[in-house]
């Protein structure tokens, strides 16, 4: 037996609380824990020792991409169990200089949005909702359609920045537009998004138009660095599923930014991933799909906002609701498989059902969660004691 075949075998009795199988590319089939198997993962060509020392992740990931792994059986079910154990993953962050390089300077930021968020406008209708909602929906109802969960989110959203007619509101990472038309439709606030996709802010402008609501709402193709110094002031600043983006190095010159263009006593809702314990990302996900992108914890930015006296009023998890969100993702990709296909190679395919899987079981063994936060800039004595009109419809 050869080094690469033991280390393997060695490295499954992490899992030997768990059933299921693991069939070798010789033939060769190991049985995992007492009970029936649930699933089998099939090995078609050799892991080596190296590559899963080096990443874990990494390693199966692209063995999947290249249909070097199979699974038989739920796949859901297989990652859940398999992410229960990610503490047991090794990741050697020094010996992937180019995937961990933390740069973060502006042209490389735009680069890595651009590199997910432009993939095509056409790619990403085929399973986001008609909202374009790249984000946490809000299943308020488990028959709740993905539609209505995000239209959900974004009222939800709407209602902890305590919005009024005539307010000014800001969207920091403004994607296709869906929270600022509803905030506009529904409040008549004078709201400006920005994004650094230019498929996000062409899409955006266009929706403008469409509802008229130019008198409204402003997209701007622009980084969020560039508010420090631009001047411009809001009563409020959302944003949601952009810190991701910033890195770790940036989060402190990020809420300098928000704190500079709010007004005293504006509120700011911060939503966005989080981690329980602060890491320099997984490096499977900062290959293939957010190059860059790094999750903060949720004690990093509560530590940071005290620094801008940024008061924190709520917290929420809402993990639960982005593990069901990625599920109906996965469903209508599924769905639209062949389509996806026709756009893409199978190598493609394969990846992006990899990350919205893997991604709903990391929600669901808490390897990653999802919070919402509600800052005010300074105290704020006028806002509800209770939250009660967060649920009044």
């Amino acid at each position: 037996m050869n080094v690469d075949k033991i280390f393997l075998k060695t490295f499954l009795r992490n899992f030997e609380n768990e059933s299921f199988c693991v069939k070798f590319y010789d033939g060769d089939e190991v049985k995992v824990g007492n009970d029936d198997p649930q699933f089998k993962i099939i090995l078609n060509k050799p892991i080596s020792k190296k590559e899963i020392l080096t990443s874990t992740t990494l390693a199966f990931g692209e063995a999947y991409m290249n249909g070097d792994l199979e699974v038989e059986g739920d796949f859901l079910l297989m990652l859940n169990t398999v992410l229960k154990y990610k503490e047991k993953f090794t990741t050697d962050f020094k010996g992937l200089p180019r995937i961990f390089s933390n740069l973060t300077s502006a042209k490389k930021q735009k680069e890595e949005v651009t590199y997910h968020y432009d993939i095509g406008n056409d790619f990403y209708k085929l399973w986001l909702d008609k909202t374009f909602s790249y984000s946490c929906g809000y299943f308020k109802d488990e028959k709740d359609s993905l539609y209505q969960a995000q239209m959900n989110k974004i009222h939800h959203l709407l209602k902890k920045l305590n919005l009024s007619e005539g307010l000014s509101l800001l969207d920091i990472g403004c994607g296709w537009g869906a929270l600022l038309i509803e905030a506009a439709k529904q409040y008549k606030v004078k709201a400006l998004g920005i994004t650094l996709s230019t498929e996000q802010y062409t899409s955006f402008k266009q929706k403008i138009k469409e509802e008229s609501l130019q008198d409204y709402i402003e997209v701007k193709l622009m980084d969020y660095r560039e508010l420090e110094n631009s001047g411009l002031l809001f009563d409020r600043v959302v944003s949601v599923g952009m810190l991701e983006h910033v890195g770790r190095n940036n989060y402190d010159l990020f809420m300098r930014c928000v704190s500079k263009v709010l007004k005293k006593e504006g509120i700011f809702v911060l939503h966005y991933i989080s981690g329980l314990y602060e890491s320099e990302g997984d490096a499977w996900i900062k290959k293939y799909i957010f190059p860059g992108g790094v999750i903060p914890t949720l004690r990093e930015i509560i530590s940071l906002s005290a620094d801008y006296k940024f008061y924190t009023i709520d917290v929420e998890s809402l993990r639960m609701h982005y593990y069901k969100t990625l599920l109906k993702w996965a469903e209508n990709f599924e769905k639209n498989i062949d389509k996806v296909r026709d756009m893409f190679d199978e190598k493609f395919v394969r990846m992006w059902t990899m990350y919205l899987y893997s991604c709903a079981a990391c929600f669901y063994t808490g390897v990653i969660d999802l919070h919402q936060i509600v800052f005010t800039n300074g105290v704020n004595n006028f806002l509800s004691k209770t939250r009660d009109y967060l649920y009044k419809e």
